[in-house]
């Protein structure tokens, strides 16, 4: 009942602020009411009680208009608090004497508000759930045997399988990535988002995922929030190594490439046992094999990585902050956002997701599949 009240409080903010500014327009402003009354209504009855609907298809069709009704608030809410801080700037500009045409500004910011939450969700959605587009990084490295050079992960991240993706679209993602013609697949976490009795149809087009050495998981925190153990051993049977604080010793073209792989970072809240441990991930990987990969889901790994001799970390967790304006709260939790960033010795990699996570919304931060090349670095003397 409180995150009820407090959805209607939300969405009467913006009925409040936006509504009389469309007075010219009663359509528009009945609309707006109408959309408004539905989306306080359906997010907190999507999010809760969808479970509890009769059928499956009832409860996924609540889902939907949850979710949808949650991006478009979300963009409502934002546009309507810079808007006000405009309106006070204006204010305050109009009270010094300046000319600021008040009337006008209040009006036509008004009808941009609905006009623009509308265009983003619409265009966020588009991009949400189209086949994620490749990126392509060069990552070079120090002291690249020559046999390694050129040698390409494609990384998938943050699929998010669950109530709006489902085995259509991770069946897309497989057939994108089998086109890569990778030498390995790493899969960085967060891969479900629901028990393996609800998913396990829509996980299998993954055990069709094709390269030379394999694929390779790590756990992400909503592992944990689905039941990380059976989804491990469901993974496992589909085909894929999970690395759990634990390597392999990839032999290509005679060269030796430690793959490493660690829990998540939260992962000690869930199971003590296992806690995320970068050195334990290494330990016993051959003195001889120098280039050193650790698959992390969260950035904020990226330390204890680098103190432990890793090369290069592979990680996702952020979306990107998957629409605006959340990016620029990334950097509150998590050291990277998105892209190829260096610490120390070490490259870190921040995939912005192949999927998305809650609304199926996507603007500014566009999900990726990522082909990352290892290539050697230039050398000091060059």
């Amino acid at each position: 009942m409180p995150l009820i009240a407090l959805s209607l409080l939300l969405h009467a903010y913006i009925g409040l602020r936006i509504l009389p500014a469309l007075a010219a327009w009663p359509l528009a402003q009945a609309l707006l009411v109408v959309v408004l009354v539905a989306s306080a209504a359906l997010i907190p009855i999507g999010w809760f009680w969808r479970r509890r609907a009769k059928s499956a298809s009832v409860g996924i069709a609540l889902a939907w208009a949850s979710l949808i009704c949650l991006g478009f608030f979300s963009s409502l809410f934002v546009l309507t608090l810079l808007r006000d801080s405009v309106l006070v700037i204006a204010w305050i500009a109009a009270a010094l004497s300046a000319p600021v045409p008040l009337e006008a500004l209040i009006v036509w910011t008004g009808v941009a508000v609905p006009l623009l939450g509308t265009g983003i969700t619409l265009w966020g959605y588009v991009n949400a759930r189209r086949t994620p587009s490749v990126v392509s990084v060069r990552v070079p490295i120090a002291g690249l045997p020559a046999a390694l050079e050129g040698f390409t992960i494609a990384q998938i991240s943050d699929l998010h399988v669950g109530t709006t993706i489902r085995g259509d679209y991770v069946d897309s993602v497989v057939q994108e990535v089998n086109r890569l013609h990778a030498d390995m697949v790493a899969i960085t976490g967060d891969l479900v988002d629901g028990s393996v009795a609800d998913l396990a149809q829509h996980v299998a087009p993954l055990a069709a995922l094709s390269s030379r050495h394999g694929t390779y998981f790590v756990t992400g925190n909503h592992e944990y929030y689905s039941g990380v153990r059976p989804w491990v051993a469901h993974l496992q049977r589909l085909g894929m190594r999970v690395l759990m604080n634990e390597h392999v010793v990839l032999r290509h073209d005679d060269a030796p490439l430690v793959v490493a792989g660690m829990a998540d970072y939260s992962a000690h809240h869930f199971e003590a046992a296992q806690r995320s441990d970068p050195q334990a991930a290494l330990a016993g990987a051959p003195a001889e094999a120098s280039t050193r990969v650790l698959l992390a889901h969260q950035p904020r790994s990226a330390a204890a990585a680098a103190l432990a001799g890793f090369q290069l970390q592979l990680s996702g967790h952020t979306h990107g902050g998957q629409f605006l304006p959340w990016n620029f709260f990334v950097p509150l939790q998590q050291p990277f956002t998105a892209g190829l960033h260096r610490l120390h010795n070490l490259w870190v990699y921040t995939s912005r997701g192949t999927g998305y996570w809650g609304p199926p919304k996507r603007f500014g931060a566009p999900s990726e599949i990522t082909l990352l090349r290892l290539v050697a670095a230039p050398s000091a003397a060059a």
